[in-house]
């Protein structure tokens, strides 16, 4: 797919500000490390990550997305008005019905002819929620519009170490299987997206491409049909690590390659990339993988772990505020989520 109309206006994000370290979620995990002979500080030399955020208790999605889809709307300079599509697009949310986007739509104040809905396909929502409003865009079915999501974590970390405390039988490779679980944190992000008509920045989405492997569908399973927010439910994810790890980065290279021939690029063209920010280790063996160097990279999951659907925007816009974009960069988006689905994206900042 390739895009002659469609700009990237702005970024908004929001942070909550409670800070968790690996070692204290390691700490509430003592009795089952002095039982395995584990020693402290092993969640983050095996993923890099040595802290994370969580939402103070209580807070719904819906307000965490709208904080930050005002400060994109208001980096972006359009006027609500003119703003005429929400998605929200991201695993946690409100409640099942109706969609957060709902929620979201009323608290900024936007149209009554804007279409709403909510995009849910794990850490690849909000890529997914770029290129259908991205593909609006080019058809000339609206000219601006925002993207956004709010993952909560706080939730299923607890009920995971719950649940890890109370097995008798807990094992390494049980404790394995929910680190995963251990690695997410929180955070909100939003995206305005505009027609190049209605454009004051100029940062172009030239276009992407899709891989999906859903053979590997199994390999990372919330089972119970829930969301993250609801007090009374206990979530828990079972994730075969090893398993994403390799068919990821299988399906990764084959979708890079179909990205270069797609935009025409080489690997030489590339100024930046962003991926979807999952461990340390995860990203060196991208980036080795898809042979491209390390100083093009930019990583927020040492501090922020791994943040589901809003991880890959989030970071792009930290970089943003922190000034590591030039104009006139060619930015490399990579996307990809559980199922296994990979979505690749080019931009010209």
């Amino acid at each position: 797919m390739l895009y002659k109309n469609v700009c990237i206006e702005s970024f908004g994000y929001k942070l909550p500000g409670n800070i968790i370290t690996s070692l204290s979620l390691e700490e509430r995990l003592a009795p089952v490390y002095d039982k395995l002979n584990l020693a402290f500080g092993r969640l983050e030399m095996m993923t890099g990550i040595r802290e994370r955020q969580f939402w103070n208790d209580g807070t719904p999605p819906s307000w965490a997305s709208t904080t930050a889809a005002e400060k994109a709307i208001a980096n972006s300079e359009i006027e609500k008005e003119d703003i005429e599509c929400l998605l929200h697009t991201s695993l946690s949310r409100d409640f099942l019905e109706p969609a957060t986007a709902f929620l979201v739509h009323d608290s900024l104040g936007l149209p009554p002819t804007a279409t709403i809905f909510d995009i849910s396909n794990a850490c690849l929502g909000f890529v997914n929620g770029m290129v259908t409003l991205a593909n609006m865009i080019e058809l000339g079915q609206v000219k601006a519009g925002i993207v956004v999501a709010s993952e909560s974590s706080r939730h299923i970390t607890d009920t995971t170490i719950d649940e890890i405390l109370q097995d008798p039988n807990m094992t390494r490779a049980k404790l394995k299987a929910s680190f995963a679980t251990l690695t997410l944190g929180s955070g909100a992000v939003a995206a305005v997206l505009t027609h190049s008509s209605l454009s004051k920045s100029s940062h172009k989405l030239l276009g992407g491409v899709i891989r999906t492997a859903s053979q590997h569908s199994g390999l990372c399973r919330i089972e119970d049909d829930t969301y993250f927010f609801n007090p009374n439910s206990r979530p828990t994810m079972r994730t075969d690590s090893q398993g994403i790890l390799i068919n990821g980065l299988l399906l990764a290279e084959e979708t890079w390659k179909a990205l270069r021939k797609e935009l025409g690029w080489h690997n030489s063209d590339v100024d930046k990339v962003f991926c979807h920010q999952v461990s340390v280790v995860h990203q060196e063996l991208l980036f080795d993988t898809l042979r491209l160097g390390d100083s093009k990279g930019f990583s927020t999951v040492e501090y922020l772990g791994n943040i589901g659907a809003v991880s890959l925007p989030i970071t792009l816009a930290i970089a943003i505020d922190e000034g590591h974009l030039n104009s006139g960069d060619k930015i490399a988006m990579l996307g990809i989520g559980s199922g296994l689905s990979c979505i690749m994206l080019g931009v010209k900042w």
